[in-house]
């Protein structure tokens, strides 16, 4: 049997009731033992704090991160230096017209800095980065991947694209 970890958190919201819908907060606090709590609300629902995470801003911070993990991981491995990573990861949500929703697709856009090592390499290392992600491969939608690797002196060294169906 595959070894397995379990991850645990809590979600606490309280208010006057659900009466009506428009007549309750949407905010509440979303907490994993040990940790800063984090502000969450709906992302389009009224009685919601703008301020505040939506759980699909939270999905898409997920796949973000764990992508990069996986990435940096992965670059260390080979021996390419990264100095600098910035991701502009977005996800798309279909609304029905009952108000029900899913996210349809997700596109990640890192933007790799190196300092030492092939930029090809650095490059393709996006693919298995994806593979491996843990969260990549518990969605039910495609997330696609558009890298771009730049030397540490700024000159790009293109973009490419990747997509997989995790």
């Amino acid at each position: 049997m595959a070894p397995t970890r379990l991850f645990r958190a809590e979600v606490d919201w309280a208010g006057p009731g659900t009466r009506e819908y428009r007549g309750y907060r949407r905010d509440h606090t979303v907490r994993v033992p040990g940790k800063a709590p984090i502000p969450a609300t709906s992302a389009l629902a009224p009685g919601s704090d703008p301020s505040h995470y939506s759980p699909e801003e939270l999905v898409v911070g997920a796949l973000s991160s764990c992508h990069m993990l996986w990435y940096l991981h992965l670059c260390s491995d080979a021996g390419v230096v990264v100095t600098a990573y910035h991701d502009e990861a977005e996800a798309e949500l279909s609304l029905e017209r009952g108000g029900e929703g899913r996210l349809v697709r997700a596109t990640l856009r890192p933007r790799v800095t190196i300092a030492e090592g092939d930029p090809e390499l650095a490059r393709s290392l996006h693919g298995p980065a994806h593979e491996r992600c843990f969260v990549a491969s518990s969605v039910n939608f495609p997330v696609t991947v558009e890298a771009t690797v730049l030397r540490a002196d700024g000159r790009a060294q293109g973009a490419e694209a990747g997509s997989g169906r995790a």
